[in-house]
């Protein structure tokens, strides 16, 4: 096969001529059900969850009152990439999402590519919802006097790398009440939980049922998923709304100054957790056979959605940081954090009990809009017929939808939150980025048939030399330092707790004795705790990088330089580069505007996200690479027509 064919496109117009097939003859055909207010009620399921009840805390910690900036632009960022979804949802109104509008605007490699990133997202979305969910349920049930054993309620990653940090920890001096609630609670699931051997059975249990749930959920019918999500969206919006209009009077404006304590960079610190709160609106796209019109639907579907969300999501942390000091919302919980420290424990459990539902009705999104992907790439030949089977009564991708329900549950018994969290992350934004990519390429194509919604037009080739020239400005005129010190490969110093959990005892004996020596010099409070000695001070950057300097114990424990540190710029030097080209090529080709920032928003966001999740999700598409050259290049029904 020549390498060209690895670049097979199908056309709008062969894809909307099989839909007409499928509808005509009932072969194959999910039942149409939702208008735009159902999709929009689906939009906010899929958006309002673990933003709201969980990470709007540590973004507004990092932030302060400032976070608001960052809610608005990653909404922003989101509703570019919305603009490109609405405009491939309205012009090929399939299941397929990124997958099918990437078959259309890049061919068949690219288009296995997203669907396989696509995969990833929903079931890691899936998996990251499930666990955020068990811990809500079991605060709940302890809210309640039910406590549940530590080794039911936590995956085996956390509890086994908590274990190994706690244990480090107290060897260095600090005791187990002073560990954080996470630590403690790793500690004790690993040590009490069931041994066969050497291995430890810590699974969470909680997060195992609510996947069975929903999935039966999600089997059962488009119909049955649509009136759940709704009444789900009524209780939360509703919650959400209570929390604003209660907490509002007890909103002190002095806990609004500084408004912005940390600046530009504390900001823009929590960009990846603040994202993850509006992953979910494309799922809406995967449901676009099942659109009574989706041409004029969707589109207004995915709008109103992040309009709607952004608005609740900026009074609410308005609220919080109003209620508290900022500095005190570094919480998992952190809506019933500031109720409860303001007594009004009846609001908390109402919380608890609304962020239970909350998490459901994401999970249930999620879940509904994996095996639609999977039914699209199953019906192109590129995975398995039986995959793209649609229940005869239920009239949903019956066999898919009982694969993801096992691809979930399992790793969800296991696999660390933080983890899933940011490949769940990096895989959306892959798909935005490639969405946004495709309406650039298709923009000036006269023979593709459009949709009812088109996106506003505007030319980006002046405008993006001067965003350029405005952002070099801004890098070295008012943050010259972080630029330098990013341009030259800068000594970095370790954290304090880095430092501390990765010395031996040899060195925790010289450690501590230099601590201790330093504390009596400088009449510190001398305390066995190595962490704690050190963390006294680091208020002063001076200070605490003289201290470091001082550590009897080699640099490679005190410092990241060279390639250790210059790996973890990578991503961002991937973004500047590719945003140098994007700038040239939106000057040769007069590149629409909207889905040009689009793409540049979403591969920022993508720099912000570790290195180690590039190098796994490069795993995951190298894997996905090896099935489709070993099955779905020559199981394509491209492949197969043609010869």
């Amino acid at each position: 096969m020549a390498f060209s064919g690895l670049f097979r496109k199908k056309t709008v117009q062969d894809i909307l001529k099989q839909v007409e097939k499928n509808e005509s003859d009932g072969h194959n055909t999910l039942g149409k059900h939702l208008t735009a207010r159902d999709l929009t009620a689906f939009g906010i399921a899929a958006i309002v969850g673990a933003g709201i009840f969980s990470t709007i805390g540590k973004a507004s910690a990092d932030g302060g009152p400032a976070v608001i900036f960052l809610f608005l632009f990653t909404a922003i960022a989101c509703s570019f990439a919305a603009f490109a979804y609405a405009e491939f949802a309205s012009m090929v109104p399939v299941s397929g999402s990124a997958y099918t509008y990437s078959y259309v605007a890049f061919g068949e490699i690219i288009a296995w590519i997203i669907g396989w990133a696509l995969i990833m997202e929903y079931a890691i979305g899936n998996i990251t919802v499930a666990i955020s969910w068990s811990d809500y349920f079991t605060g709940l049930l302890e809210s309640g006097g039910v406590y549940l054993p530590q080794w039911v309620q936590m995956d085996y990653l956390t509890a086994s790398n908590g274990f190994k940090d706690a244990t480090a920890l107290m060897q260095g001096g600090k005791s187990f009440e002073n560990l954080s609630a996470g630590l403690q609670a790793s500690y004790t699931a690993w040590t009490t939980s069931p041994v066969l051997g050497s291995f430890h059975f810590v699974a969470d249990l909680p997060a195992l049922l609510i996947i069975i749930l929903i999935t039966a959920l999600v089997y059962r019918g488009m119909k049955e998923s649509r009136n759940a999500s709704n009444l789900m969206v009524i209780i939360k919006v509703c919650i959400v709304l209570l929390v604003i209009i209660v907490g509002s009077k007890y909103v002190d404006t002095a806990n609004w100054h500084p408004f912005a304590p940390n600046g530009v960079g504390g900001v823009l610190k929590g960009v990846s957790a603040v994202f993850f709160a509006y992953i979910g609106f494309d799922a809406i796209s995967t449901t676009a056979e099942e659109c009574k019109d989706p041409q004029r639907d969707l589109p207004k579907g995915m709008m109103w959605a992040i309009i709607i969300c952004t608005i609740l999501y900026i009074a609410i942390a308005l609220v919080l940081t109003g209620m508290v000091s900022y500095t005190e919302l570094n919480v998992g919980d952190p809506l019933a954090f500031v109720f409860e420290k303001l007594d009004l424990k009846w609001m908390s459990g109402i919380i608890a009990v609304s962020a239970v539902v909350a998490m459901a009705s994401v999970l249930l999104v999620f879940q509904m809009g994996q095996p639609r992907i999977w039914m699209s790439m199953s019906r192109d030949g590129l995975l398995p017929k039986r995959f793209s089977k649609v229940h005869p009564k239920f009239k949903t991708p019956s066999y898919a939808t009982i694969v993801t329900g096992f691809v979930v549950a399992v790793p969800a018994l296991f696999l660390n939150l933080t983890m899933v969290t940011d490949l769940c992350s990096i895989g959306t934004l892959f798909a935005f980025v490639l969405v946004c990519a495709g309406v650039l390429v298709l923009q000036n194509k006269k023979d593709i048939p459009r949709g009812k919604f088109k996106t506003p037009y505007v030319n980006s080739k002046y405008i993006m030399p001067i965003l350029i020239v405005i952002g070099l400005v801004f890098s070295f005129g008012y943050n010259k330092k972080v630029t330098m010190d990013f341009l030259t490969n800068e000594t970095q110093i370790i954290s304090s707790a880095d430092i501390v959990t990765s010395l031996d005892k040899e060195h925790y004996t010289k450690v501590s004795d230099y601590l201790v020596s330093l504390d009596a010099k400088n009449n510190l409070n001398e305390t066995p705790d190595l962490e704690l000695m050190l963390s006294q001070y680091q208020q002063d950057d001076v200070k605490y990088a003289q201290v470091i300097k001082g550590l009897p114990i080699e640099d490679s424990h005190k410092y990241e330089s060279g390639f250790n540190l210059f790996k973890h710029k990578i991503p961002m030097w991937i973004f500047l580069i590719v945003l140098l080209g994007l700038t040239i090529w939106s000057y040769k080709e007069n590149l629409s505007l909207i889905p040009l920032l689009g793409l540049i928003c979403c591969l920022y966001m993508m720099a912000q996200l570790s290195v180690w999740n590039w190098i796994y999700f490069t795993i995951w598409l190298l894997i996905g690479l090896l099935i489709y050259f070993s099955f779905s290049r020559k199981n394509s029904k491209l492949n197969i027509q043609k010869a």
